[in-house]
């Protein structure tokens, strides 16, 4: 037998022991793994989406300061995703876990809570995401125009429509074609930041160089919010971008040496993120000029895409922004998104907690893919994106709602662990003596900064200003507890959590 087959074995045999049969074939090696992990986060893709958040809280000082603290607070959830991830690998991942270790008489409700909280989390990402990218082709265009230009939330929402459509059909593909791609997609982000790192400095006019103090000390707040408030605020731009810890958990069923690849692919994934992502806004803070109000008010409408005009010219822009946008729309992050969260909504419609799960849980047998719960994905955030119409601060809640979400799901599966009356099996990666304190940090910095992303962005608010997050956030995870707790028909009534489809499952405690 080669190592090979032997390895396919053994994860067929894990799954087995968790529960569920072997659907996927294992086509993901370690290194598309990390792929999947790392193109998750589209590192400069993210951060030309969000950089509007860390300006006018803070500018150069929040970008370059607050990025090191925020992601290096974050990657302890990482790092106990990853443990969790070790023990028991499977496409279900957080509510899987929840109910594996919650206590007995709330781990029916939990489990339900986080599955709809995680799902939510994912479709919102690839709405902020595929969001972002509209804004970046727009920009694009009024780039070429020489500025003369705007587009309106109408035809950004046209376009946003366009590329999840095409994210649909890509993540239509055979599962083998997507994880061989996942090399090109390494590639093609590594690259784009160094563009950056290398390329801007060289480009950028003298005039347009910061100096140090400004670069590193300059705090600009914009927005009216005390200056601590408003540094904290700026964490949604690094908090944004290194996310989704669980996204490689989700394609474990399709990983090969799932019970090692996962975590690991998560911890490399978080730690390269992390400094590529802090060399990027110290160059950037380097390259942006003083004038930070006009990178937000300027006609192009993507602060990213002026510092770029203002450095490298209008045809310079345009050929380096075309990249950004390939790599967006394109598979390295965009489709990644919808590819991820179809494996979550799949594998919850196989434990038969969402409507119409006998559909979405359906797996094509010549692409091994889940056809049909990628659709569900695309046309749910084709609906999120209907908020657009709703003004500029509505739309934008979906970048919060993404973080959000999925905190919720993260907090309550990690506090699970050591709340619940369990005996936690670990895997062959574990944080030993750590493990406890990293997830004390973990949950107690999400659950804070979970209270901070439903403030609005200024103090004083109006209809149009408000952060409808909380307004969104609510009505699902209200109408999911709705539908639990219906009476008859409630999920109250017949959901067991984690249904196995194969012997008897053993769990993770």
């Amino acid at each position: 037998m080669s190592r090979r087959e032997d390895l396919a074995e053994r994860d067929e045999e894990l799954l087995a022991q968790l529960g569920y049969k072997q659907e996927f074939k294992r086509e993901f090696t370690p290194l598309e793994v990390f792929g999947v992990a790392f193109s998750f986060m589209g590192l400069f893709p993210s951060l030309s989406s969000v950089l509007v958040y860390g300006i006018p809280n803070g500018g150069p000082a929040a970008m370059v300061w607050g990025w090191l603290v925020a992601s290096t607070l974050i990657f302890s959830t990482g790092l106990s995703i990853a443990e969790l991830a070790s023990a028991a690998p499977t496409a279900g991942g957080v509510y899987f876990w929840t109910h594996s270790l919650a206590p007995p008489r709330w781990r029916n409700l939990l489990c339900w809570l986080v599955g709809y909280a995680n799902a939510t989390g994912y479709v919102a990402a690839v709405a902020s995401v595929d969001w972002g990218c509209a804004v970046q082709i727009t920009a694009a265009v009024s780039i070429g125009s020489g500025q003369t230009y705007v587009a309106t939330n109408a035809q950004i929402y046209g376009v946003y429509v366009a590329i999840l459509l095409s994210h649909a059909l890509i993540c239509s593909l055979a599962t083998f074609v997507l994880a061989r791609a996942q090399r090109i997609y390494i590639a093609i982000n590594i690259f784009l930041c160094f563009v950056v790192i290398i390329g801007l400095p060289i480009a950028t006019p003298q005039q347009n160089m910061n100096t140090v103090s400004f670069a590193l000390g300059s705090f600009d707040n914009l927005y009216g919010w005390p200056d601590g408030f408003a540094f904290i605020l700026s964490f949604l731009a690094p908090l944004w971008t290194v996310s989704g810890f669980d996204a490689s958990v989700h394609i474990s069923e399709e990983a090969s040496n799932a019970v090692t690849a996962v975590p690991w692919a998560i911890v490399y994934s978080g730690i390269i993120g992390i400094l590529l992502g802090w060399a990027i806004n110290v160059t950037l803070s380097f390259c942006m000029g003083t004038d930070i109000g006009y990178l937000l008010s300027s006609p192009i409408g993507q602060p990213m895409a002026q510092i770029f005009f203002n450095s490298f010219g209008q045809k310079g822009t345009l050929a380096l922004w075309t990249l950004v946008v390939i790599a967006h729309t394109s598979f390295p992050q965009s489709a990644q998104q919808v590819l991820i969260s179809s494996r979550q909504i799949f594998a919850y419609s196989r434990d038969r907690a969402l409507p119409l799960s006998s559909i979405l849980s359906r797996v094509n047998k010549s692409k091994s893919a889940p056809i049909n719960a990628v659709w569900f994905v695309v046309i749910s955030a084709i609906l999120l994106g209907l908020l657009a119409f709703a003004g500029t601060q509505a739309i934008s809640a979906i970048f919060s709602l993404s973080v959000t979400a999925i905190y919720i799901a993260y907090s309550i599966t990690i506090a699970a662990r050591w709340l619940g009356d369990n005996n936690f099996k670990r895997g062959p990666f574990h944080l030993g003596i750590f493990s406890l304190p990293i997830s004390i940090i973990a949950v107690s910095f999400m659950t804070f900064m979970n209270v901070v992303f439903l403030f609005p962005t200024m103090p004083s608010t109006s209809a149009t200003t408000m952060n409808y997050t909380v307004v969104v956030l609510g009505g699902i995870l209200g109408l999911s507890l709705a539908w639990y707790y219906l009476p008859v028909y409630g999920g109250i009534h017949w959901f067991a959590g984690p249904v196995p489809n194969i012997g008897v499952a053993m769990g993770i405690a």
